[in-house]
């Protein structure tokens, strides 16, 4: 009979923060200490340890890829998406950034007292549009409503589980100096979207929400280069410098990015400018970052092109064996920066 594993009934408190704010769940320091001294600590598991989009676990018949994730966006409807279809396509990515082919998800839903119906039936809808679209199903679900004041309208939660093909280990421990780094488009356009609905800004054009599947992309990639993909994610909450740094991190290696190489639409870098905002924290939900073998990374970026949500993708950086666990980037001009995470986060309630 095995030991009893006794945990801690309460680990130590974040330092300064008795009390939860909005930064937690920002994707930057904040959130990583949140992760690392509470859920970490109360849930002791390897799977969790690799801090990873979702967990791949070892069954009797294969390996399945086993993700949830929850959606408090603020505009529910937006250009280019809205709840409903964010919430199906972000655990999609999060299964396909596993290397996994995403078959079935969950959907629960919290809702408060006085939620339009209409609403409601218009976000359903689009859910099932999405599930449809991405070639998933929606098998199983719960609703919870809670009293007038108690929610902001609706939160939605959706799990997903998926398939991963055999001799696929898509994870940072995997990168090595020399690795390229690769994009699948411009960045920051979901969160700059989000925040222009907010602030009222006008555009020329009418910038759209990337909020889209990824799944296709991700097993084109794996079926082509197969082990010489390495790292697989998509850079939602804190943009593609959160991403690179709990990379670099996990890996203990040095990531280098090329500034100018890094794709960023007009209008959107405008209004970072305007808003203060650098793009690289900026959150997408339609983009995914590659970390294939050195020698591969014309043949990714050409799989990666041929795909419409790939046609701009772009190798922004590589691998270094410097500066170990940080992220540099050289500007434009020619200079160096360290590309740290945020202690919180630059737009709240963005996914």
């Amino acid at each position: 009979m095995s030991k009893p594993v006794f945990l801690p009934a309460c680990p130590l408190p974040l330092a300064d923060y008795p009390t939860v704010v909005l930064a937690h769940g920002g994707g930057g320091k904040l959130s990583k200490q949140l992760v690392d001294d509470v859920f970490l600590a109360a849930y002791p598991s390897p799977e969790l340890a690799r801090l990873h989009d979702g967990a791949v676990l070892d069954l009797p018949n294969g390996r399945l890829a086993f993700s949830t994730d929850s959606y408090v966006i603020t505009p529910r409807f937006f250009p280019g998406g809205d709840i409903g279809s964010l919430a199906v396509y972000g655990t999609v990515n999060d299964l396909a950034m596993c290397g996994a082919r995403p078959v079935a998800l969950s959907a629960a839903f919290i809702l408060e007292e006085g939620f339009p119906m209409a609403d409601l039936w218009r976000i359903a809808v689009s859910m099932r549009d999405a599930a449809a679209h991405a070639g998933v199903r929606i098998v199983t679900g719960d609703t919870k409503v809670v009293e007038r004041g108690q929610a902001d309208g609706i939160f939605i939660n959706t799990t997903g589980v998926g398939c991963v093909p055999p001799g696929i280990e898509v994870a940072p421990p995997r990168i090595r100096p020399g690795d390229a780094v690769l994009i699948s488009g411009p960045i920051a356009t979901h969160g700059i979207t989000i925040m222009s609905l907010r602030a009222g800004l006008e555009f020329e054009t009418t910038l759209q929400s990337d909020s889209a599947p990824l799944h296709r992309l991700t097993a084109a990639l794996i079926e082509a280069l197969a082990g010489d993909v390495h790292v697989l994610r998509d850079p939602t909450r804190g943009g593609v410098a959160s991403a690179l740094n709990e990379i670099a991190q996990s890996a203990g290696q040095g990531i280098r990015i090329e500034e100018a190489a890094v794709p960023v639409q007009d209008e959107v870098r405008g209004a970072c400018e305007i808003l203060g905002f650098d793009p690289l924290y900026v959150a997408n939900e339609g983009k995914l970052i590659a970390i294939v073998a050195g020698a591969r990374a014309a043949e990714a970026l050409a799989i990666l092109r041929r795909d419409p949500l790939g046609a701009e993708a772009a190798v922004i950086g590589a691998v270094v064996a410097d500066h170990p666990g940080r992220v540099l980037a050289r500007s434009r001009i020619g200079g160096s920066r360290v590309v740290d995470m945020l202690s919180g986060e630059q737009l709240p309630r963005i996914c």
